[in-house]
């Protein structure tokens, strides 16, 4: 099938305790000179989750998903996992598969889009894990796949299930994070972001209208980002007129913090206030169907 002898299932990180949360978004913002009282903020949303983030028991589901799926179409190789920016440090990982004797590697990462934070950064991260191991095993990334039936098809029935939970005539809204206007390969990460919801929006509700909106931005006030923020789309939409919003976390491939905090608190309580009615869909998780990209994306690798 491949000549890979391990996959790697390469994430982001997150903390799992109170402890842990100012130390991680220290590693995240390392280098942006980020004020400590700024890292403060944010470890607040954090809190409200008892200082853990979801994201790394989502891998581990993920990685037993993905095992799950190798397992009933006889493909025999091991998954390893390896975060950018908390433990399992990706570098441990590198070293583990090194002992294993694992010698070449497709990673498969939790981001489906072109780009530099979703796409370039997980290289540099890659080349400075091997750098760190000597004689550490290839590592290729596998390619981008938000149009791939694995990471729609979820999306599609999560935006029917949110729909349906909602009033006759609600707006499909799709929220992906927030870049710089000046990170490089932005153009790409949004024209994939909008077939993407094009793709979603046409199958879960024909002819509907629909928005591509965006989150969780972290830059200086003076600095260009992706626009408009979901908070402020809901507020125009409301002036509008309109009633009933699903929102569809498009860019994200699991409920993580960004997911849990930005939508189902932040623009859940804004949605109240305003007395839209409002329902988050479901991201894809550990859906079967998304277990079995990294398989799918093998059979095209050599």
């Amino acid at each position: 099938m491949t000549s890979y002898d391990a996959l790697l299932l390469l994430s982001f990180g997150g903390p799992e305790g109170p402890e842990e949360v100012i130390p991680f978004l220290e590693n995240v913002t390392r280098g942006r000179n980020i004020p400590k009282e700024r890292l403060e903020e944010v470890g607040e949303h954090y809190f409200l989750f008892g200082g853990v983030s979801p994201i790394n028991q989502l891998c581990r589901d993920l990685k037993a998903a993905i095992e799950a799926d190798f397992a009933a179409n006889g493909v025999d190789l091991p998954v390893y996992w390896g975060n950018r920016n908390w433990s399992p440090y990706l570098a441990d990982t590198v070293r583990q598969m090194k002992e294993d004797g694992v010698r070449r590697v497709a990673a498969f990462v939790t981001s489906a889009y072109s780009g530099y934070s979703t796409s370039d950064q997980y290289l540099e991260d890659i080349a400075r894990a091997r750098d760190e191991v000597p004689g550490a095993p290839e590592i290729d990334k596998l390619p981008a796949y938000a149009d791939r039936p694995g990471f729609v098809e979820p999306f599609v029935d999560a935006a029917k299930d949110a729909l349906s939970r909602l009033p006759e005539g609600a707006r499909l809204v799709f929220t992906a994070h927030s870049v710089p206007l000046s990170q490089p390969g932005r153009e790409r990460y949004t024209a994939e972001l909008h077939t993407a919801a094009e793709t979603v929006a046409r199958r879960a509700a024909p002819g509907a209208p629909w928005d591509l909106v965006y989150q969780s931005r972290s830059g200086p006030p003076g600095q260009p980002w992706l626009e408009p923020q979901i908070t402020d789309h809901l507020e125009e939409l409301h002036g509008r007129g309109v009633r009933a919003v699903a929102a569809v976390p498009i860019g994200f491939v699991s409920d993580h913090m960004e997911v849990k905090y930005d939508l189902d608190v932040e623009a859940a309580d804004l949605a109240a206030e305003l007395g839209l009615a409002f329902e988050r869909a479901a991201t894809p998780g550990s859906d079967p169907r998304f277990a079995a990209l990294p398989r799918h994306l093998l059979e095209g690798a050599s």
